[in-house]
């Protein structure tokens, strides 16, 4: 009898993304951004998701996320959109009244993969340059994965 081990290694990707709030609202103070930053940390305990950086912009996020294959680049945002509004509005009611009890996040967003051309730096620089005036706050840093095995 033959046994046979195999080794599964995970290749990971990285998106870029920027969500605006709806209606460009101003929320993002401390403790929403706080609040957010946990609820981002709370998805990746759940699923295969590191969020590299988290940062604010007075009415916008950007996210630098790290993930595997499992999840396309356009579920990734639309699962992180989706459970970040449920829970900013079921434990933040101010945040419901500023947007008039709409939506949270507007329905566009900015999109890249880190790649040849964008490298993890290059993304980490721009993430940091953004933001009217200065404005940037970062909320979360972790550094990339290289690999993973179970």
């Amino acid at each position: 009898m033959s046994i046979s081990i195999k080794v599964i290694m995970y290749q990971f990707f990285s998106i870029i993304f920027v969500c605006p709030t709806n209606y460009r609202r101003v929320l993002f103070n401390a403790e929403i951004g706080e609040y957010l930053r946990d609820i981002c940390i709370g998805i990746s305990e759940r699923y295969e998701i590191t969020f590299i950086e988290i940062g604010v912009d007075k009415d916008n996020v950007h996210f630098f996320v790290q993930s595997i294959p499992m999840y396309s680049p356009t579920k990734l945002v639309k699962m992180i959109k989706s459970i970040t509004a449920r829970k900013m509005f079921a434990n933040k009611p101010q945040v419901k009244e500023q947007l008039w009890g709409g939506e949270f996040w507007s329905k566009g967003y900015y999109i890249d993969t880190v790649g040849k051309h964008a490298s993890e730096d290059v993304i980490a620089k721009y993430v940091k340059d953004q933001g009217r005036d200065k404005e940037y706050t970062q909320l979360h840093s972790q550094q990339l994965k290289l690999f993973d095995t179970p």
